[in-house]
Order: C-alpha cells, then sequence, then structure tokens
C-alpha cells in the first residue's frame, strides 16, 4: 500500500482540482491533503455552516482560491469553473444530515439534486476536465436491514429525504455519463459512496462523535440516540483517499463507475460501541446514556461491501475504528487553532506517507 499511496499523492503534484463544498468538514480535509501533494486548489461552497468550521481554524482559505457561493447557482458555478479550468472535479456540496432533511426537504432536495445537475452542466461546459467524482453516501441504497455489505449494482432507494436526494444524485450522475459523457475524449464521471465519516474537526449537529465532544466539552453527559443501530464508521482520510485514487485511475475511463469506500467489517459497530470507544480513548470518566425518544426513522443495520474498490483500485482501509476514534480525540483536545492546524497536517502526512 505504501508505494500505491506515494504514486497517488506524487499523481497530485501540480494538478488543477476543483472541489464543491469545501468549506465543511471533509471538504477541508480534502483540500488539505491536496495542499500537501502540491495542488492547485479551487473551491465552491457557501460559507461554513458551523461554528466553530474546521475550515476557519485551519485558515485553509489563505491557500486556497475559495469561492463563497451557492451550487444551486448554475451560472456562478459555470463561470467559477471556466475560469478555473481544472484537471479534477470533486462534487462534496452537500445538505449532509438527515434529521435537518426532515427539517427542510426541498432545500436538501434542491442543494443535492440539482446542485448535482448544476455541477455536471458546468463539467460539459469546461475541456480541461479529465476527472470528476460526485461524493454521494452509504444510504443511497435500499436498506433491507440485511447482515452483508451492500454491493454497487444493489437497488438506489433511501428511505428519509437526505438519503433519497442522494439516490437520485446517484441516478442524476448515471443519466449524464450515458448521455453526455459517452465518448472517449470526455471526462471521466463517477460517484463515491463512503460511510459514516468521523475525525477531528467535524462540528455538525445531529452526528454522534461531534455531539458526544459537546458533551464532555460542556461536563454533560453524553446522549446516544440509536446506540444499537450497526453503521460502517471510518477516519475521514479513509474515504478521501478513495475519492483521490479513484480520480486518479479513471484518467483511464475503463475504471470509472459506481464504487463503495468503507471500512472492514471489524469497524462496522454499534453507535453504543462507538460511544464506548470515544469514552475509553477520552478518558476523565467519559459516560454515556440512551436517549428516550429515538426520533425519526433511522436505519438499524447498514454495512458496505467493498470489494470492488479492493479489486479494481487497489484501494484499502489503513486505519481501523479504534485508531479512528483516538485521531479524533486528539484534535478535539488541542485548544488553540495553530495546534489544530499542526495536528491535522501531522495526521495527513502519517496516513499518507507510512509505509
Amino acid at each position: 500500500m505504501g508505494n500505491m499511496v506515494k504514486m497517488m499523492i506524487d499523481f497530485y503534484n501540480n494538478k488543477k482540482v476543483f472541489i464543491t463544498g469545501h468549506t465543511g468538514f471533509k471538504g477541508t480535509w480534502l483540500c488539505r491533503v491536496l495542499l500537501q501533494a502540491g495542488a492547485e486548489v479551487t473551491g465552491y461552497a457557501l460559507a461554513p455552516s458551523t461554528i466553530p468550521s474546521l475550515f476557519e481554524q485551519t485558515n485553509t482559505k489563505n491557500d486556497i482560491h475559495s469561492i463563497l457561493n451557492d451550487i444551486r447557482n448554475l451560472d456562478a458555478i459555470k463561470q467559477s469553473m471556466f475560469i478555473s479550468k481544472p484537471d479534477i472535479v470533486f462534487h462534496m456540496a452537500a445538505q449532509p444530515i438527515v434529521l435537518y432533511s426532515y427539517k427542510e426537504p426541498v432545500f436538501t432536495y434542491e442543494t443535492n439534486v440539482i446542485g448535482t445537475v448544476n455541477i455536471l452542466e458546468a463539467v460539459r461546459s469546461v475541456s480541461s476536465i479529465k476527472s470528476f467524482v460526485n461524493v454521494t453516501t452509504d444510504k443511497v441504497y435500499e436498506n433491507k436491514e440485511w447482515h452483508w455489505g451492500y454491493r454497487e449494482n444493489e437497488n438506489l432507494c433511501g428511505y428519509d429525504p437526505y438519503s433519497n436526494s442522494k439516490s437520485c444524485s446517484e441516478l442524476v450522475t448515471y443519466s449524464y455519463r450515458n448521455s453526455f459523457f459517452n465518448i472517449s475524449d470526455s471526462p471521466a464521471i463517477s460517484t463515491a459512496r463512503s460511510g459514516n465519516v468521523i475525525g477531528g474537526g467535524d462540528y455538525s449537529e445531529d452526528r454522534i462523535i461531534p455531539d458526544c465532544i459537546r458533551a464532555i466539552k460542556n461536563k454533560d453527559e453524553i446522549i446516544v440516540r440509536n446506540p444499537y443501530s450497526t453503521r460502517p464508521y471510518q477516519h475521514v482520510l479513509e474515504c478521501l483517499g478513495g475519492y483521490l485514487l479513484l480520480a486518479q485511475k479513471q484518467y483511464d475511463k475503463l475504471f470509472e463507475g459506481a464504487y463503495n469506500f468503507g471500512p472492514d467489517d471489524e469497524s462496522c459497530i454499534t453507535t453504543g460501541n462507538l460511544a464506548d470507544l470515544f469514552c475509553f480513548a477520552w478518558g476523565q470518566e467519559a459516560k454515556w446514556r440512551i436517549q428516550e425518544n429515538n426520533g425519526p426513522h433511522e436505519a438499524n443495520f447498514l454495512k458496505l461491501d467493498c470489494s470492488k474498490a479492493k479489486s479494481v483500485l487497489k484501494w484499502e482501509p489503513r486505519w481501523n475504528i479504534k485508531t479512528a476514534i483516538e485521531k479524533t480525540v486528539e484534535f478535539a483536545k488541542c485548544s488553540t487553532d495553530n495546534e489544530r492546524i499542526v495536528c491535522i497536517d501531522r495526521q495527513i502526512n502519517e496516513y499518507f506517507r507510512k509505509k
């Protein structure tokens, strides 16, 4: 894995990369990985949606070309992409929270579906682009509560508005690939489906690890909504490594398609087990309890089969869930922005450079 990782990072040196959703948690991590690799990064997104935000804490806007605008604005996204003339595009802009999608379904569908249409229209208009990756979610699948992983050829039919909007985004991408990008010299078009992502700097509401950290820092007991639900948890660098490898590999269009990037079985655990691991890593008598009202529907069991990514792309997970939690706690215990910058860049270097 070591040589492949080095080859992948070297590939991005001097590449022009366009990222939608760059001000978010995953987007900021991707920006910093690409900056370490020597890429020229342009980001297009709304202003950070959380206070604090990882994007602001790491001062990433000073190292990239950051455009603050709405993915629903077709003219703006087309103009921004035309000016930047990227080689590679990662589409990560989204309304990503399941519970919020119940409150704001129209905004969720507009952002996640029409936003995908808009970015693909922009890709159509810029001849420099060689590779496009649309980042969706493991929740795109019709969840039958199976105890085995979903494969890329399973039915797409997310239950809640967020998950369903991402299923629609997958279908939009499939249609555009077949209708407009089906000749040899057109950009390669793929979708990437990943599990529940954790890591330093996620300040979102209604996500288990950020909720744990907030509770601890407020000296409150951690509240867990669905302790028996099984999810494929992984560190943010795991899925980003997959996206980066896919975008590189599909310079040969034979590699384009849909790919799962999830953890091995040992990291597909219940939310209660995750809370236990967090409390152990944090120490200081951290503890949790079950929320009595579970709220809107959420799947009880969800796991990905990543055989395709492993066999076709030669991708492999590197950090298990215990390591992912430890890295997340390490970041959460940083007390200054300078410490956070040092921590996140050190973790990136450790993940991608380790032999």
